[in-house]
């Protein structure tokens, strides 16, 4: 109950909306302009870098369920699980070193997008026949004509550009980590 209270301090409290809103507006334009990325949880790890897992957790959450409210992806809710979990994962990686080095980071992004590739290719596949609208569709149609089913496809669609999401994400969170203050990180009291 204590590390909540530490993770949820007014500053975060303030950071997540902020982050919420981050995810939406580069998540719709990533989505608009059909990349097979998405870019749409920056936010999500930059709470869950700065603050911990409790707060990444919620924010990925928010985000998601804000992003299908707003009508912008109303699909976004389909991932509220997976969005929380990456989040969740960012706070996680603050152990340690991770997101002192930026491979470390890559690598920390790479194994975020492995676990939410795996997470997520059912929803795709299962709730919306492996069409969600994004650019990564184009992947999905790319595996469906090599002769994978559904769920391969989506699978394989996930493996390829998951890890690479989030890497660049976890790279982005790394730079802007970097350029933050040291007496603006230490008021992020999470640990």
């Amino acid at each position: 109950m204590d590390r909540l209270k530490r993770e949820f301090s007014t500053l975060t409290i303030v950071l997540i909306p902020v982050a919420i809103a981050l995810n939406i507006a580069i998540g719709t334009l990533v989505l608009n302009l059909k990349v097979p990325l998405y870019l749409d949880s920056i936010g999500t790890v930059l709470v869950g870098a700065l603050v911990g897992p409790w707060a990444g957790a919620v924010t990925g959450f928010l985000a998601s369920f804000v992003w299908t409210l707003t009508g912008l992806f109303p699909q976004a809710i389909a991932w509220v699980g997976v969005a929380a979990i990456i989040g969740a994962l960012a706070g996680a990686f603050r152990s340690g070193d991770w997101w002192e080095k930026w491979w470390k980071s890559i690598l920390a992004g790479l194994i975020t997008g492995v676990i939410a590739a795996i997470l997520s290719a059912p929803i795709a596949a299962y709730v919306f026949g492996g069409v969600t609208g994004s650019g990564t569709d184009a992947l999905v149609a790319l595996f469906r004509a090599t002769g994978l089913d559904m769920l391969g496809a989506n699978m394989a669609q996930g493996v390829v550009s998951d890890p690479i999401d989030k890497a660049v994400t976890f790279f982005i969170i790394w730079a802007i980590l970097r350029a933050l203050p040291g007496r603006l990180k230490a008021r992020f009291s999470g640990d």
